[in-house]
């Protein structure tokens, strides 16, 4: 009974870490695959001119 555990914060420090993990995952692929996108919105704006 000393030693009580308190575990209030540890779900949001968790939430967090998955938020970060995500929006790194996403950053990675916007970088990757950022100019093939705009290639492909470009050819479709030229498409409807």
């Amino acid at each position: 009974m000393l030693f009580l555990h308190r575990e209030d914060g540890q779900g949001l420090v968790e939430y967090a870490l998955v938020l970060v993990l995500v929006a790194v995952v996403v950053i990675a692929i916007l970088t990757l695959l950022g100019p093939q996108i705009g290639n492909v919105f470009s050819r479709i704006t030229n498409g409807l001119n």
